[in-house]
């Protein structure tokens, strides 16, 4: 949960909504991610995503708790990758792999509504 003391952020709940979003999507990919070494090779694309999603999300929910001008063009970045992760993960019927794609499906949009506000 974002910070409410942070004006910028109390102040706007698009805001809000996506650095929840980025840091559970964060977690998921962290989880999936894990989860997934020792599968096999087959969860070799899935584990990449997860990890360079993981990193992506978490750096975009920090770029929004300090007002970052670089923020909304992230925010773009981020709902492609966060797609791209998901239709992944979607293809495997792990628990953790749902999961993951539920809340990557989830910062997409909330990411999508930060780059075009």
């Amino acid at each position: 949960m974002a910070l409410k003391q942070i004006s910028h952020i109390a102040d706007n709940e698009l805001m809000d909504e996506c650095i929840d979003n980025c840091s559970e999507a964060s977690q998921a990919c962290e989880w999936c991610a894990d989860e997934c070494i020792g599968m096999g090779e087959e969860m070799a694309r899935c584990i990449r995503l997860c990890r360079d999603v993981a990193d992506l999300t978490s750096m975009h929910a920090r770029f929004m708790s300090r007002n970052s001008g670089y923020s909304s063009d992230l925010a773009e970045i981020c709902a492609e990758a966060c797609e791209e992760c998901a239709d992944e993960c979607e293809q495997h019927e792990h628990e953790h792999c749902q999961v993951c794609a539920d809340k990557l499906r989830d910062c997409a949009d909330s990411c999508r509504e930060m780059a075009s506000a």
